[in-house]
């Protein structure tokens, strides 16, 4: 799920992450790999948000896409999509 600018930050008002900026070289390989997504770094390694099912649009749940292979944190291991149990829950926004 790719996540506009209020969306990311919510998202980070809840997690311990940091977003993947768009013109990180990574991205595009990352978008080939797994789809166009709005990507997330935190201490445990890649992560997506994807819509809950019970969800209207509101709650996004996070999806374990890589973990790190290194004490450095500098190397991923991707592997298969895993839900982590985490959600974060989008407000909605006042126009």
């Amino acid at each position: 799920m790719k996540l506009d600018a209020a969306q990311v930050k919510q998202t980070l008002r809840q997690l311990d992450a940091q977003v993947l900026p768009e013109d990180h070289p990574a991205v595009p390989q990352l978008n080939n790999m797994f789809g166009d997504h709005t990507f997330f770094i935190d201490a445990r390694g890649l992560e997506i948000l994807e819509p809950s099912d019970s969800s209207d649009g509101q709650t996004g749940e996070v999806i374990s896409l890589a973990d790190w292979s290194d004490a450095e944190l500098t190397k991923l291991k991707p592997h298969e999509p895993e839900p982590t149990g985490v959600t974060v829950v989008f407000e909605q926004s006042m126009h």
